[in-house]
């Protein structure tokens, strides 16, 4: 691949930087008309919160997000992507803004149908290997990457341009991806009969039914692989256990039953399958580092103040 002097990146960074700043001046466009691709503004860095990555790949061409997963961090910026292969649950934080140098980002969703029949038409070989890897990792910016994503934002501006442009440039985009250095990691999911490719279809099931009880031989049973095997991989993948994974979905959903629809905490608890309101409030303290009354009142004011 063509080697990019840091002149380069700087140079393709600026006006990508400029685009956004102008496209999110009233603030965030979450979709924007491309409804894969979503932009975002922060003009302060901001405390924890919970948030669900899908496949996407998210890159902040001004200030930083800090993203942990399980025991994992990471931190994306002007230089470094973040992709994620599979949804998973995380903790999430911008570490870096001001409103002279606001947090500017922007994510594009992956669809894993299209990366599978772009590898088939570009005739990209398969991965190296069928073992899974960590569904999330930090990849380096390339110029070609940034300058299609200006592209794709450009088009924005001409919208009966969007149905032909922009499905020739989000085909370009996701090429970029498979053959940068985190192109194995695509590869891998989108492959059938790879291991990464079980396990995403063990999460869609998590998360479609996050509220059951489930066990893990009868998981595993169901996407055909050993109850050991269906662990391990699981756990390299997402840094947590299924059992882990579920309780995150858990309590993020009864965040938001709290927050957006003003439910009680114990109502809340119910409504996402725990049979304890005592558990709840202990593992939502956990996780969210107040009990369940006093973080929702603490993201009200938040809210209220902005």
């Amino acid at each position: 691949m063509q080697d990019f002097t840091n002149d380069g990146i700087e140079i393709a960074l600026d006006p990508l930087t400029k685009s956004i700043a102008r496209c999110t001046q009233n603030g965030d466009q979450d979709p924007t008309p491309i409804h894969d691709l979503s932009l975002f503004r922060m003009d302060g860095p901001t405390g924890p919160i919970s948030v669900t990555y899908e496949p996407s790949v998210c890159l902040a061409v001004q200030g930083a997000k800090r993203v942990i997963l399980g025991d994992d961090t990471y931190v994306y910026d002007a230089h470094n992507y973040l992709i994620t292969s599979v949804h998973l649950p995380t903790i999430v934080q911008v570490i870096e803004a001001s409103t002279e140098k606001p947090f500017l980002a922007l994510r594009f969703k992956l669809d894993l149908k299209e990366i599978s029949q772009l590898m088939a038409d570009s005739n990209l070989p398969p991965p190296r290997t069928k073992q899974t890897s960590r569904g999330m990792a930090t990849g380096e910016v390339t110029q070609p990457l940034l300058n299609a994503f200006q592209r794709l934002i450009e088009v924005l501006a001409e919208k009966q341009d969007i149905p032909m442009l922009a499905t020739i440039i989000k085909r370009e985009i996701i090429y970029r991806l498979l053959v940068g250095d985190q192109g194995e990691r695509l590869r891998q999911i989108a492959s059938v009969g790879s291991k990464s490719q079980q396990i995403r279809r063990a999460i869609e099931w998590l998360q479609n039914n996050f509220t059951q009880p489930f066990s893990i031989d009868d998981l595993a049973e169901q996407v055909n692989m050993s109850p050991t095997s269906f662990h391990n991989h699981f756990r390299s993948m997402t840094a947590l256990s299924p059992l882990q994974f579920q309780k995150q979905l858990r309590l993020q959903e009864a965040r938001r039953l709290m927050l957006a629809e003003r439910m009680d905490a114990a109502n809340a608890a119910f409504q996402v399958g725990y049979e304890s309101p005592t558990q709840f409030s202990r593992e939502y303290n956990r996780l969210f580092g107040a009990p369940p009354l006093r973080d929702i009142t603490k993201l009200r004011q938040i809210s209220a103040a902005e």
